[in-house]
């Protein structure tokens, strides 16, 4: 049997963190959109940015002075930034879009700076900082921010309220677990909640709900993400998998502040005389 982009997602997700391979995953939630795109030939383009930096580096091996030419590399030759003019377009959450077109979210941006920077060894790690995905990197002396929807900008670390301030106005204070490191796994939540947030932006139900399906493989046991399933699949004309959905929902959460509205919403929902969901479950 054939095996899906899903399959093969899950394949990758069974890894532990140390060998689970950020970018293929990331490209198998693209082929779910993309069938026919090779995995393959888009980890091979990630290899060639990072033989590229090491041409220009020759002997050079410096972490610091390596960080700086990927830096110069993606954002000065090759052009990469954040896609300003179009940020709710979905192709800024695909990572094979984002390295043919090279503009992006925040988060695809960072996983394609990530993949870069550790194909030459650099000590680089996810930030999930509110509002902006970040990348930090961690060196034995020096820890620094690199901000890679802002043409791979640098800051110290101390300096993150600068980077809050710009998404927040100055009415939000630093707080240390904003600066807490993202595992791959938190890293593509992150990215399909992205894409969820965009696809339900523009009432893309069906795309919506894969999105959320896919955070569902990773942590299963979201009350919200499964309760938001079950309000797609009520959109959808899916009733009686709705509804057994938001029973699981609530034996999960069995002292939710919604409970009486979502009971009453399974009771409709057995009874097939579902209209039109609660836009709230999104």
């Amino acid at each position: 049997m054939e095996r899906t982009p899903r399959h093969l997602l899950a394949e990758e997700l069974s890894s532990s963190e140390a060998e689970m391979d950020l970018a293929r995953a990331s490209l198998l939630i693209a082929k779910e959109e993309y069938p026919q795109l090779s995995v393959d030939l888009y980890l091979a383009r990630l290899d060639q940015v990072a033989e590229e930096v090491r041409d220009r580096l020759a002997n050079e091996s410096a972490p610091l002075v390596v960080l700086q030419e990927v830096i110069a590399t993606l954002y000065g030759r090759r052009g990469f930034g954040g896609n300003r003019a179009a940020q709710h377009d979905p192709r800024n959450s695909f990572l094979n879009d984002v390295l043919d077109r090279s503009v992006g979210a925040p988060i695809t941006l960072g996983i394609v700076l990530l993949e870069v920077g550790w194909r030459l060894g650099l000590p680089l790690e996810g930030v999930n900082f509110p509002g902006r995905f970040v990348v930090r990197y961690r060196g034995s002396a020096i820890r620094l921010l690199i901000d890679p929807y802002d043409g791979g900008t640098i800051r110290f670390e101390d300096q993150a309220q600068e980077l809050l301030d710009q998404g927040y106005g100055g009415v939000v204070a630093m707080r240390e677990g904003f600066l807490k490191t993202s595992s791959k796994r938190d890293i593509l939540v992150r990215l399909l909640t992205g894409l969820k947030g965009i696809y339900t932006r523009v009432s893309d139900d069906r795309r919506a709900l894969a999105a959320v399906e896919r955070i569902l493989m990773i942590i299963p046991t979201a009350p919200l993400v499964s309760r938001t399933r079950g309000m797609l699949l009520a959109r959808l004309g899916r009733l009686t998998e709705a509804a057994d959905q938001l029973e699981a929902y609530l034996r999960v959460s069995p002292s939710a502040d919604d409970k009486g509205e979502v009971i009453e919403i399974v009771r409709e929902l057995r009874a097939g005389r579902w209209d039109d969901a609660d836009e709230s479950g999104s």
